[in-house]
């Protein structure tokens, strides 16, 4: 590039001003043809770039500055290399002493170093020597572990194999010539286990020593089999003996050895399958026909205590004139007003629950649960019969029924506990009961159709459905005599109270107090006969209803007539039973038992109706029927509050009659007063429709009024007196007269006022006050 060339490159500022571009001509010097020569080698090419590069280097910038010639500045670079280059020979020079010391001191320390090297090669092989030896012995080691612990199984196994397989004499000597005991027991487990160890363990089969051995364990087994059949056979023996407490024999004998790790039974089960089927068969037969004795002669004793309540003729609406009490020569006459009430009857399905606080206080403090009385009667154990008979007393069915139940229920419970627990069969229970059900049918079958006693069947029906819901829990051995244990009762927000001791049968027993308890702690060996027991008694119970209803439906109106209006005895036996029947379904909502007694209901009001109509004045035949509907009334209500339709029904029809007997009663004194106000004093005299109402068709009302009304409430108060037997529904009924009386009377005054005359007559009217004040003084009487 030529100068021209880079002067045109340069910006006009720079032409113009001061010239400070660098001359490159300058500081290179002229080229020479060597040069030339020389930069034919070259390119020249990127060297504007370069130079455009180097303007930023602080070096190349400093020389350009102070304009020397580059091959100059070389020149002085080199001669400084050199120089310093010189210095530094001189100081080595100097520093040669030392170098060759440091020198020495490195060989020395290589030497050394090589011995080290050498030393720790030595030991490295030595280590490795050493390791080599510590595999060895840990491999002898491991090898030495793995044959003990064979040894050792093989020492278990083999001694296992020994105590199994060996019979010791004297084991021998208890099973053949030993007594059936504790000790006899512990050896029957150890014959069991070596017994099971032969036929299980597989390798044992194959073994030679069992050759000598199970000959002889087989004749211990045969033995062992032999002499615990002898020993249950002598205990079932004993299970048939008269006057056998079974209950006891079995807690305090067979269960004493079932309780030794079950050896008897399981024994037996497990080595005599054979053996175990005819004690389980002989047991079965023998308590059949034990329990089925026992129950058999109890309903035989209890017959002797029965109390006949009711008769095919005690009914509604039998006459009682053709079926006098005098020929019934069966029960005291003061039993007769059992047939139709329920009185003190209901006791035996009362359960108070009030005490049980008191006696959960009592049961841990007492440590005597023999000694609680039962919480309620039905709870009761069940009656001794030849107690109850040295006592002369006698006892409607359903007590009866409830003892023989209590009875079964203690047995079964029992029964079928043991069961489980001796023999682990539930099922045999229904094997051995099905014997003494029988016989209760038998004896159901035989009462059932001659009983006529609605509430009694009725009462054991309520009976049967408190012991579905209740089981007592008895004979259990896992318990000491008293404890209690207490449980929540989620679904049924009650608690539950479990107390344990022998009852006044002797049975061992526990007494669930709370009535519904969960079904976990339900017996429910039961459930199919109680089933049974109850749809065997709801047929008898609507048949013997029936019969009521057809009383009344088919009774002889005129025979039953009688010309008295007080209450009706028909009607009061129907209050009597009704109030009964509903109190019998309280907490139950029988809906079956509500639509036959509105069937009764109605068939009573239409033979009270046609009883009234035979009497010939409509008087007597209002308070006929409000003398039969209030004594109803009074009985449903000393009965509990729980009438319902029934008693509104009889209330509606009380206050029907009672209105109008009202009218009767007043239009018998007051008759032209009455009719007046209902005919006249509704007119407006004003008005000139009609015939104007006149102070002398007044005149005479008032008048006869003022002389006699005094007279007249006194004949209406000993007619009230005398007609009805409840004396503060009579005083009701005049207080409710007297009332109607102001009323016709005020409406009579309030007529005279509008009349043209009518105040010429004020002088014979009487006071209201004087009307209010007669009222009062009978209300005093009331």
């Amino acid at each position: 590039m030529t100068e021209a060339q880079l002067d045109s490159n340069q910006p006009a500022e720079a032409i113009d001003g001061p010239r400070n571009v660098l001359d490159l001509g300058a500081f290179v010097g002229e080229l020479t043809d060597e040069d030339d020569a020389a930069s034919d080698d070259f390119s020249l090419q990127g060297l504007e770039q370069e130079l455009e590069d180097c303007k930023t280097d602080d070096v190349v910038s400093m020389i350009l500055s102070k304009g020397s010639s580059l091959r100059d500045y070389t020149r002085d670079v080199e001669n400084n290399l050199r120089q310093t280059e010189l210095e530094s020979i001189e100081d080595y020079i100097k520093e040669s002493d030392n170098l060759v010391s440091l020198h020495d001191q490195i060989h020395e320390c290589d030497t050394i170093l090589s011995q080290m090297e050498n030393l720790l090669s030595g030991f490295q092989a030595e280590i490795g020597s050493i390791s080599s030896d510590i595999k060895i012995l840990q491999e002898k080691s491991m090898d030495m572990g793995l044959k003990l612990k064979n040894r050792k199984a093989a020492e278990s196994k083999l001694s296992k194999f020994v105590e199994e397989i060996i019979v010791p004499p004297r084991m021998i000597d208890i099973i053949v010539d030993g007594e059936v005991n504790e000790d006899y027991m512990k050896t029957l487990e150890i014959l069991s286990k070596k017994l099971k160890f032969v036929e299980v363990d597989s390798m044992v089969k194959t073994s030679k020593a069992l050759n000598d051995v199970q000959p002889e364990l087989e004749k211990l087994r045969q033995k062992a089999v032999s002499k615990v059949f002898d020993f249950m056979v002598q205990k079932l023996t004993a299970l048939r003996k008269p006057k056998t407490n079974v209950q006891i024999l079995q807690q305090s004998v067979l269960l004493k050895y079932k309780c030794f790790d079950k050896y008897v039974i399981l024994f037996m089960k497990e080595h005599g399958k054979e053996v175990y089927l005819d004690v389980r068969a002989a047991y079965i037969d023998t308590m059949n026909k034990v329990l089925s004795t026992n129950i058999r002669a109890y309903i035989q004793a209890l017959e002797k205590l029965q109390l006949d309540i009711a008769t095919s003729n005690d009914l509604i609406g039998i006459d009682t004139r053709s079926t006098s009490l005098f020929l019934r020569g069966r029960e005291p006459l003061k039993n007769r007003s059992a047939v139709f009430a329920l009185g003190e009857r209901i006791n035996i399905l009362k359960q108070p629950s009030a005490l049980i606080k008191e006696l959960i206080s009592y049961l841990f403090n007492a440590h005597l649960a023999s000694s609680l009385v039962s919480l309620q009667e039905i709870d009761e154990s069940a009656l001794i019969p030849h107690i109850a008979e040295a006592s002369s007393k006698k006892y409607p069915y359903e007590v009866l029924f409830r003892s023989l139940q209590k009875l079964l229920m203690d047995t079964a419970t029992s029964e079928y506990l043991f069961c489980d627990e001796f023999f682990g069969e539930e099922s045999m229970f229904y094997d051995i009961f099905a014997g003494p059900f029988l016989v209760i049918d038998e004896h159901m079958n035989t009462i059932l159709p001659n009983c006529f006693d609605a509430i009694g069947l009725m009462l054991m029906i309520r009976i049967i459905y408190q012991h579905q819901v209740k089981y007592e829990v008895i004979g259990s051995s896992y318990l000491s005599s008293v404890q209690v244990l207490q449980y929540n009762l989620d679904d049924v927000g009650g608690f539950e109270m479990l107390y344990w001791g022998y009852n006044d049968c002797g049975i061992y027993c526990g007494y669930i107090t709370i009535q519904l308890i969960m079904s976990r702690r339900r017996i429910p060996c039961l459930d199919s006969y109680l089933d049974k027991v109850n749809i065997s008694l709801w047929p008898r119970f609507k048949i013997v209803f029936d019969m009521h209803v057809n009383s009344l439906r088919n009774a002889n109106v005129r025979g039953l007539w009688e010309d008295d209006v007080h209450p009706h005895y028909v009607m009061r036996r129907y209050a009597e039973f009704t109030a009964s029947l509903i109190q019998l379904n309280v907490d139950y909502g029988d809906g079956q038992l509500e639509l036959n007694l509105e069937r009764l209901r109605m068939s009573v009001d239409d033979l009270l109706v046609k009883l009234a109509k035979l009497f010939q004045k409509p008087k007597s035949q209002t308070i006929f029927l409000i003398n039969n509907y209030d004594m109803t009334i009074a009985v449903l209500k000393e009965a509990g509050p729980d009438g319902g339709k029934i008693q509104m029904y009889f209330e509606e029809l009380l206050k029907s009659n009672t209105a109008i007997y009202v009218e009767e009663l007043l239009a018998e004194h007051f008759r032209d007063l009455i009719k007046f106000v209902k005919t006249r004093a509704s007119e407006d005299p004003r008005s000139g429709s009609g015939q104007p109402i006149t102070a002398s068709e007044v005149e005479i009302i008032v008048k006869d009024f003022g002389s006699r009304w005094k007279a007249a409430i006194e004949l209406m108060h000993n007619d009230v007196i005398t007609s009805f037997s409840n004396f503060l529904c009579g005083m009701e009924i005049l207080r409710a007269a007297l009332t109607q009386l102001l009323l016709y009377y005020t409406r009579l005054s309030d007529c005279t006022k509008k009349i043209a005359g009518g105040s010429a007559l004020n002088k014979d009217l009487v006071s209201i006050s004087s009307i209010m004040y007669e009222i009062k003084k009978y209300s005093r009487t009331f």
